[in-house]
């Protein structure tokens, strides 16, 4: 077999997972079928919206299925018939195994992070948010537990100082479908060894963010407070209160100092300087969304709030 006979079905949903199906189309194998969300109702107006990797197959003339229930036997048939090679699947739900098993070569995952290390919802986040200066892309083929399947390929990348979570997602985005493409082709041609993940104590998990994950501790010191900020941001942003609504926080510098402030009071010079005082200096904020505005930097923020 090579990779233009091929017959891939590709499992997906939000824009991360375009570029890699776009790279599989380009390679020349044969996407047979594309698996996505159920369009949603979005925005001001609840117009119906298809997902990005529905618009993305649609324009090549993909067939889509779009299951609301994937245990449904009325979609495993028509996914049967198909006829796949492989699945690859990237930012999805957790596949039943009759689906996940169901073609001969079974099914790939790309995660963005080197497994066994954070393994879980939000891998991207919680490498920023622990200050991690590297981390990576890994193929691997999807069994029972999630992220843990043998490993095939991955990918290392540095994480640079100031990088936020959006930034690094949108480069993984892009480096993550070179690396699936490697794996199908090597698959394809026998060069892959599967190998298993050995696991350690040591291992950092990824689990789901939720609200309280997001709420800055000025009790904390500079470092962990910037990268928390630069790890949530532009999603789903770290936050704190300001006369009592919800101040979101995008983009920062921390300032070591020492002083005798209380953490979490405000210093400002009402004009171009924001700041929270944290454990050993200031968090000098310099993109911010009240509750109920828009997302501005600090001197634009300040023009409008009055102390």
């Amino acid at each position: 077999m090579t990779i233009k006979e091929l017959r891939v079905v590709f499992i997906g949903t939000p824009e991360f997972s375009v570029p890699s199906l776009e790279a599989i189309i380009a390679s020349g194998a044969q996407v047979v079928g594309v698996i996505t969300a159920p369009d949603r109702k979005s925005g001001r107006g609840m117009k119906t919206t298809p997902s990005a990797v529905k618009r993305c197959a649609e324009k090549h003339n993909i067939p889509v299925l779009q299951p609301t229930y994937l245990k449904n036997r009325d979609f495993q048939e028509k996914l049967k018939t198909l006829n796949a090679d492989i699945q690859v699947v990237i930012a999805f739900r957790m596949l039943p195994v009759a689906v996940w098993d169901m073609p001969p070569m079974g099914t790939v995952n790309l995660h963005a992070s080197l497994l066994p290390n954070y393994r879980g919802a939000a891998p991207i986040n919680w490498a920023i948010i622990n200050g991690e200066e590297k981390t990576g892309l890994t193929t691997f083929k999807l069994k029972h537990e999630i992220d843990t399947g043998d490993v095939l390929l991955q990918k290392e990348l540095t994480i640079s100082k100031d990088e936020t979570a959006g930034e690094l997602h949108d480069r993984m985005m892009m480096e993550g479908a070179g690396l699936v493409v490697d794996t199908l082709r090597q698959l394809v041609d026998s060069e892959i060894n599967p190998k298993p993940q050995t696991y350690s104590s040591t291992d950092k998990k990824a689990p789901k963010i939720f609200k309280e994950d997001c709420e800055i501790d000025w009790n904390k010191n500079g470092v962990q407070i910037y990268n928390l900020i630069r790890g949530l941001s532009p999603y789903p942003a770290a936050r704190t209160r300001l006369s009592d609504k919800i101040l979101k926080v995008f983009k920062c510098h921390f300032i070591p100092e020492n002083h005798s402030q209380y953490p979490g009071s405000i210093t400002t010079d009402k004009f171009t300087f924001l700041g929270f005082y944290c454990q050993d200096g200031v968090i000098q904020l310099e993109e911010v969304q009240l509750e109920g505005k828009r997302r501005m930097n600090t001197e634009d923020f300040l023009r409008g709030f009055s102390f």
